[in-house]
């Protein structure tokens, strides 16, 4: 339990506890890594949706 005491204004003291700062960081990590995942599923389906409807133009050429 690190407890840090700060004076603001000398009026006050704000007791700051950084027991929680662990899980509120994976979160956020969790977080940016599921808009990444996001952002490249949709250019990957994209992408795999173009090449798929080519193909099948193509075998319906045939």
């Amino acid at each position: 339990m690190a407890k840090i005491n700060v004076k603001a204004n000398n009026r006050t003291s704000i007791v700051r506890d950084e027991e929680g700062l662990s899980t509120v960081e994976y979160v956020i990590i969790l977080f940016l890594i599921a808009i990444i995942g996001i952002a490249a599923w949709k250019k990957f389906g994209s992408s795999v949706s173009s090449k798929v409807d080519s193909a099948s133009s193509d075998v319906s050429n045939l």
